[in-house]
């Protein structure tokens, strides 16, 4: 059996591993790089692939331009409306106050795996030591010696093969396209109910197709997933209230289990693990992806900062410092976004007196401290740094 040997080698064929792989090539092509994908090799075999609407923020579309892998069909976010259901407390967050294009974008999954995969492939015609391996059932690429693993495999919660830290919010996240009567263009709308966080978002099908993620306990979730399409608009508009206007149809309706899965260490030896690999979070926030790209662009400049110089001047311990170096520089931006996210995910669920007081007034508070909102707003859009 054959060894295949490299500098690094990257598992998972996801946004966030083609990303690491983009932004190495982008600043040094001749890096001996080789990637582990599973998914099919032709794109046309991922044009009906998950078309949920992800949330990338405006951080996010900065660091994908620089490899020319922002998607062409997306929808801007340019004010955010949040709420609790029966409950006093709003807070209006818009473009405006940030002097921002955009708060965020709605891009659908597809569409960012799709531009990364096309990008990639531009690169590879001056990339001569890139390796592109698709694998079968069953290969696992055991047979290539790397001086780096980078573990990008991702996953969602519950379907992935580790488990170290982090817990189950009892939630599923009930996603799909809702028309809405009339809606105004460019508003995301974010309601918080007793089993948890609403959200209703823009999409590129227009300004009265809105992506849905509503979240709540399996055994409600299950039940809106089988409703008729009559009786699931009644109960949403019921939930939302009538200030989005009405509500007409719901299609393309599935089900995601929520939970919080994070690695304590994320780099050990000459391995490193970044994006769903690293940390699975709730999507309150919609910052699960983003983070994970943050992950990668950094992780990229480590590592290109020491295969670029002459193999005299390579050695493990560099390699070892550049890895804990990219972790210690992580640290902060991690931490924030994990608790910040696992934060929301679960108070903004208690039906505690306390509690429900507490956030509306914290909402309310957010709404009439300009500073306060656009901390919160730009740890959101950029990230912790």
């Amino acid at each position: 059996m054959s060894i295949s040997k490299c500098d690094i080698l990257i598992h998972g064929g996801g946004p966030v591993g083609l990303a690491c792989a983009a932004w190495i090539l982008q600043k040094h092509p001749e890096a001996k790089l080789i990637l582990l994908d599973r998914n099919p090799i032709h794109d046309e075999d991922l044009a009906s692939a998950d078309s949920r609407g992800i949330a990338l923020s405006h951080g996010s579309k900065i660091l994908l331009n620089t490899i020319n892998a922002w998607p062409k069909d997306f929808a801007e976010i340019h004010r955010v409306h949040v709420s609790q259901a029966g409950r006093f407390g709003r807070a209006l967050m818009t473009r405006e106050e940030l002097n921002q294009d955009a708060l965020g974008h709605i891009v659908r999954y597809r569409d960012i795996h799709l531009a990364l995969r096309q990008a990639l492939k531009a690169m590879q015609a001056t990339s001569g030591n890139f390796i592109w391996q698709h694998l079968s059932n069953g290969d696992d690429g055991d047979t290539i010696s790397a001086k780096c693993i980078v573990h990008a495999e991702g996953g969602l919660f519950k379907k992935q093969d580790w488990v170290e830290s982090g817990r189950d919010y009892g939630q599923s996240a009930l996603v799909g396209l809702v028309e809405v009567e009339n809606a105004a263009p460019h508003q995301a709308w974010e309601r918080f109910t007793s089993e948890g966080p609403l959200a209703i978002l823009p999409s590129h099908y227009g300004s009265n197709i809105l992506n849905l993620v509503w979240c709540g306990s399996p055994t409600s979730s299950q039940h809106r997933l089988q409703l008729h399409n009559e009786d699931f608009l009644r109960e949403l508009q019921k939930e939302f209230g009538s200030r989005i206007g009405r509500i007409l149809k719901i299609q393309d309706r599935r089900l995601y289990e929520l939970g919080l899965n994070y690695r304590k260490v994320i780099a050990k030896d000459n391995e490193v693990w970044i994006g769903n690999a690293a940390q699975t979070l709730h999507p309150v926030a919609g910052q699960g992806l983003n983070l994970g790209l943050r992950d990668a662009f950094l992780l990229s400049e480590k590592l290109v900062d020491t295969f670029s110089r002459q193999p005299k001047d390579q050695s493990p311990s560099e390699l070892q410092n550049a890895l804990q170096s990219y972790a210690q520089s992580r640290k902060a931006d991690r931490t924030t976004t994990i608790g910040l996210t696992d934060f929301m995910a679960r108070v903004f669920t208690s039906n505690l007196a306390p509690i429900v007081v507490a956030r509306g007034l914290a909402l309310s508070a957010l709404q009439w401290l300009p500073p306060v909102k656009t901390a919160l707003a730009r740890q959101m859009m950029f990230g912790r740094r």
